[in-house]
């Protein structure tokens, strides 16, 4: 079983994959991404890098016997202008700053790009963890009624959408109505903007009505920034009114499965693996 370098930045998903390697006996070694990684990553092997640190990167993975990479967690667009790059750093910079004018998709398949050049394979998150991926159908004790299914191909719809204009992978659909479309504020913050939009518009704690869906890019590169949902992502839908969240099958991570399921049925909504187009 090959060594895992597993370069971590912001919110679970990387604590659920160094857990994952753990219980499944996997050598790991974790990049803690500075401002950026969970304090409970400290509890494993690993070091600290900044973002313009790639030769540091690089050298603490080499010297740590790492033959793979997983790039997980969530991590901000810099100021470029503010980064203190190494050597290494340095020489790569020019290439980010070009990428991410072309979009996130592009950065995104450009830092894969440099860590296969350097002679590591890189795997996508659902490869290390293959049973965090939403499988098809209804997790919780609630199905989508009928009067959602409609709501569920239209946001799947717009999501594949701004996907592919590269914009983001999540819609918010209510009674034929896109009420919200993912940008760069991410999820969490588009749903809070969904519960303060007028009652007649979204369903309520008494009424639940909508859905949102969350949808991998078209043209993404699988390896990186899958879709997510967690338990934060119910809590926020329940406070916007939703009936319910929505993941593509296969092509969504879902974090602590089990508090993902009580959150939902507790508080009254369905999680639902749609596998269509």
């Amino acid at each position: 079983m090959s060594k895992l370098g597993l370069i971590a930045g912001g919110g679970g998903l990387p604590l659920a994959l160094a857990e994952q390697c753990r219980a499944a006996g996997r050598p790991l070694f974790v990049i803690r991404l500075k401002g950026f990684a969970d304090e409970a990553l400290y509890a494993y092997d690993g070091g600290e890098v900044g973002l313009g640190e790639v030769g540091k990167c690089f050298a603490l993975l080499h010297g740590a016997g790492c033959e793979a990479v997983c790039l997980a967690g969530k991590v901000s667009r810099p100021d470029f202008s503010a980064l203190k790059p190494d050597l290494r750093g340095v020489a790569a910079l020019g290439g980010a700053i070009l990428a991410a004018r072309k979009g996130e998709d592009a950065i995104l398949r450009y830092m894969v790009e440099l860590f296969e050049k350097e002679g590591f394979a890189v795997e996508g998150a659902h490869e290390v963890a293959a049973g965090l991926t939403l499988p098809a159908g209804p997790l919780t004790r609630r199905a989508p009624p009928a009067e959602a299914l409609e709501d569920i191909r239209h946001g799947f719809h717009v999501a594949g959408e701004i996907g592919r204009l590269d914009i983001g992978q999540g819609a918010v659909a209510c009674r034929g109505l896109i009420l919200a479309v993912e940008a760069q504020e991410g999820t969490d913050a588009m749903l809070a903007r969904c519960a303060q939009l007028p009652e007649t518009l979204r369903g309520t704690a008494e009424s639940r009505a909508g859905v949102l869906v969350k949808r991998a890019k078209p043209t993404q590169e699988q390896r990186v920034d899958l879709p997510t949902i967690g338990v934060t992502t119910i809590e926020g839908a329940a406070w916007a009114g939703l009936a319910g969240v929505v993941g593509e099958a296969g092509r969504t991570l879902l974090l602590d499965r089990a508090a993902v399921i009580e959150a939902a049925d507790r508080l009254g909504l369905f999680v639902f693996g749609h596998a269509g187009d």
